[in-house]
């Protein structure tokens, strides 16, 4: 008898403590914007400061996400290649990156690199020059990549060949010309912006969604095969982010472009804060991380640990009230 008091006392009291711990984390989980892990990180892991020195490529740096993370490690003392298409609008930030007050690198830390990341060819010519000006690529942000807005039905082959042509391959080519000099030097580390649609499926952006989780697949792999190398493979995952990344998303045609502007009426995270959590995640060599306000960042915890129910519960909330939360709008 008194065994069985024992035991059902302890029952009792594991039951009381799980369920403290349980309400503790839906609590946190509620007041956050980045899975538990990188918040606390934000608090009690490395800064972004610690990368102080790191030669850090950046692709798709000449706006929105990849602009802000320019800034904050510029701030942060790395050495810095800004690499994208427009060569004005990268020499715009580098400026701004100097300008600022806690700026930390020299006019000679930042190197402005024009590069088209589909062009396949001129990858290894670029990574020459970067290691011809710095000597070392300690970090690959492959941050380029390009979104889109149709029905599945709609939307003709040709689009999605694009959309992996740049989210895809130009991150896995350029990845592989810079491999070989991190390999030799063992140490290293590549950074790719992913997407929570790279991990719950999105509807309306087929071809969007199904690059992103390409670019898992992809990457999810390398990680293993480089870890006898000493490089880290971090995949960050944002979910809906004030930036002005739909005015050259792409449709269900090919050459045809949305051309929006985010809404004042969108609760979107800003660019800024994206960069912030992207560069502590690099800073910290995380795995995988997901940045999204609420509900969506609840929707990829579910998605993540419990596939059915979430599942479930997306199809009965609809197609149209899905839409409304994915572009930051109220569901009422």
């Amino acid at each position: 008898m008194l065994a069985f008091e024992c035991v059902l006392s302890l029952g009792t009291t594991l039951l009381i403590i799980g369920g403290f711990i349980g309400i503790t984390f839906l609590i946190l989980l509620a007041l956050s914007d980045a899975n538990l892990r990188l918040i606390f990180k934000t608090h009690f892991g490395k800064r972004t400061a610690s990368l102080a020195g790191k030669v850090v490529w950046i692709t798709g740096a000449s706006s929105g996400i990849g602009e802000c993370i320019a800034y904050h490690l510029s701030e942060a003392g790395c050495k810095l290649v800004l690499s994208a298409r427009r060569q004005d609008e990268l020499e715009r930030v580098k400026k701004a990156c100097l300008k600022s007050g806690k700026c930390k690198t020299s006019e000679e830390d930042i190197l402005v690199l024009p590069l088209d990341t589909v062009n396949y060819e001129s990858h290894k010519n670029a990574v020459q020059q970067v290691l011809e000006y710095f000597n070392q690529i300690d970090i690959l942000i492959n941050n380029a990549g390009k979104g889109q807005r149709a029905a599945w039905m709609d939307v003709e082959l040709p689009v999605d060949r694009e959309l992996f042509e740049v989210n895809v391959l130009g991150p896995v080519s350029l990845t592989q010309a810079v491999l070989p000099h991190m390999i030799q030097r063992r140490q290293g580390h590549i950074a790719l912006m992913s997407s929570v649609a790279g991990i719950v499926g999105a509807p309306i952006s087929r071809s969007y969604t199904g690059s992103k989780h390409a670019l898992h697949g992809y990457f999810d792999s390398l990680r293993i095969e480089l870890s006898e190398h000493n490089i880290d493979v971090t995949l960050i995952c944002p979910g809906p982010v004030s930036s002005n990344f739909f005015i050259q998303a792409a449709t269900s045609k090919q050459g045809e472009v949305l051309g929006r502007e985010v809404g004042k009426d969108e609760k979107r995270m800003s660019a800024e804060r994206c960069a912030y959590l992207s560069c502590v995640a690099i800073a910290n060599r995380m795995y995988q991380v997901w940045l999204a306000q609420q509900p969506v960042l609840l929707f990829v915890y579910i998605m993540q640990y419990l596939p059915d129910l979430g599942t479930w519960f997306l199809l009965k909330m609809g197609l149209k009230r899905i839409a409304k939360m994915r572009e930051g709008k109220n569901n009422s």
